[in-house]
């Protein structure tokens, strides 16, 4: 077809078989009949109108927001630097056009303020040149994961409960205040942290969808505190099933042992994720002592970080206190952390693998249905670990019947009070109690009494208030 056309001052008349068209033009965009026909454009249109702005030119006089920036390529950085420090840069794209060619026009005006977030880890990963600018011009800012618990912070999360319910536009009922008080018992026990609640409210929200989706699917008024409960094994984080599954892999082919005793077999605790998405798995620990004294230094198998092989180090510190002998001149040790091909990083294996050595050492057998946690210190005292909460739980869902943690994280457990009942939780503060309680010490008292004596304590219960309930790194 072929059209016809004439001109006519800002008018154009386009006729076929007889219709006509009223086509006028402004800033060189076509209008035809009254609407603007987009990719089009005439020759006197401006090259920033061929092509889309992007965010940093329409974010001009205002506000950018990037997350992740860390992720961005360096070389798109070191752009957003040159518009952040020229307050202009040049629109880069398609001519809308052409068939694909690129244009490049003039420097369009970009003067905006930059916020950027990004997990602390990967900040080594931001362009240096442009993380110099924002340290030297603007704010750095360190987000805190937790707040108070305080009543003005539970009645915070009580309001972000009602927010998420607003915003799902009445497809799922309001909470009752039994079920907001289990969210907030979760809220604490994501925290990790004495006296806090978790700021990580992505997780809680989902927590709260899932809990509000079954009170509807019951045709309930409100959400109760039993469909919070359900929702949180129903809505389990990846990181919880992964767990699960490798703690039913390992009780199936017997890699993961709860009842009897081994000698130089040591259950220790782990968590597998990152920040309040993680979950606690069991971690089997062996180990064998051997004449010779060839080996340098221990030998330790299973993957482990720069972390882990230095806690393991102390350990022969820890022997030369309490038996007085040198192992590394005398012995070769071999560590082995069981099928743990994820990798092992974190020093809080650190009592359980003196607990192993010393038992391979000693030949005196572990009590199998005894887990535990805690970093170790070159004098033998245990120090305070992550994850608490979850480790707690992974025991107990596990079989195990004792768990030792250190002291200092009593109050950071945060576990179901009915859950609780389940296991008895031990404090510690020396490797000394550590193996007082984990080992069988059968036929061992002259050795049990050493420890006792290098420890400085006459061996005593602790004796301490009852746990409230309402308080893959190892």
């Amino acid at each position: 077809m072929k059209l016809t056309k004439q001109t006519v001052t800002k008018v154009e008349r386009f006729s076929y078989t007889g219709k006509l068209y009223n086509v006028t033009t402004s800033s060189g965009n076509v209008i035809v009949n009254g609407i603007l026909c987009k990719n089009s454009g005439g020759l006197g249109t401006p090259a920033n109108q061929r092509v889309v702005a992007g965010m940093i030119h329409k974010a001009n006089g205002g506000v950018l927001f990037i997350d992740e920036i860390a992720t961005l390529h360096p070389r798109t950085q070191q752009e957003m630097l040159s518009a952040l420090q020229e307050k202009k840069f040049p629109i880069t794209g398609q001519s809308e056009r052409s068939a694909g060619a690129m244009v490049r026009t003039e420097p369009v005006p970009s003067d905006f303020v930059l916020i950027a977030a990004g997990n602390v880890e990967t900040i080594k990963n931001m362009h240096p040149a442009l993380r110099s600018r924002i340290r030297g011009y603007g704010y750095e800012v360190y987000m805190n994961e937790t707040m108070s618990d305080t009543t003005e912070n539970r009645f915070k999360i009580a309001r972000f409960i009602a927010q998420e319910i607003k915003k799902e536009q009445g497809k799922i009922p309001h909470f009752s205040v039994e079920a907001t008080k289990v969210i907030i018992e979760e809220a604490r026990r994501r925290a990790n942290r004495k006296g806090h609640l978790t700021l990580h409210l992505r997780g809680l929200g989902g927590l709260v969808r899932a809990a509000g989706d079954l009170a509807g699917e019951e045709k309930q008024a409100v959400v109760l505190a039993r469909h919070v409960k359900e929702a949180k094994l129903l809505a389990r984080p990846l990181e919880q099933q992964i767990a699960d599954e490798f703690i039913g892999r390992k009780k199936e082919y017997e890699v993961i042992i709860t009842t009897g005793k081994r000698i130089g077999r040591v259950n220790g605790l782990a968590v597998i994720g990152s920040g309040s998405a993680y979950s606690g798995i069991l971690l089997p620990i062996e180990s064998e002592v051997t004449p010779g004294g060839k080996k340098s230094e221990i030998i330790a198998t299973g993957k482990l970080g720069d972390i882990a092989k230095e806690a393991i180090k102390n350990v022969s510190a820890i022997i030369m206190k309490y038996f007085g002998e040198d192992i590394k001149e005398t012995r070769d040790i071999f560590v082995q952390f069981l099928q743990t091909y994820e990798g092992v990083e974190g020093d809080s294996a650190s009592i359980a693998v003196a607990t192993s050595i010393i038992s391979a050492l000693k030949e005196i057998p572990v009590k199998q249905d005894v887990a535990m946690t805690g970093s170790l210190s070159v004098r033998g005292e245990v120090l305070p670990v992550g994850g608490v909460s979850s480790k707690v739980e992974a025991a107990i869902d596990a079989g195990i019947k004792t768990v030792i943690v250190p002291k200092a994280n009593l109050q950071d457990i945060v576990v179901d009070a009915e859950k609780l009942k389940q296991v008895k939780i031990i404090p510690v503060q020396t490797i000394g109690e550590v193996l007082e309680e984990a080992l069988d010490w059968n036929g061992k008292h002259r050795i049990k009494e050493m420890i006792r004596k290098k420890n400085g304590y006459a061996h005593h219960t602790l004796k301490e208030k009852p746990l409230k309930s309402n308080r893959l790194s190892t």
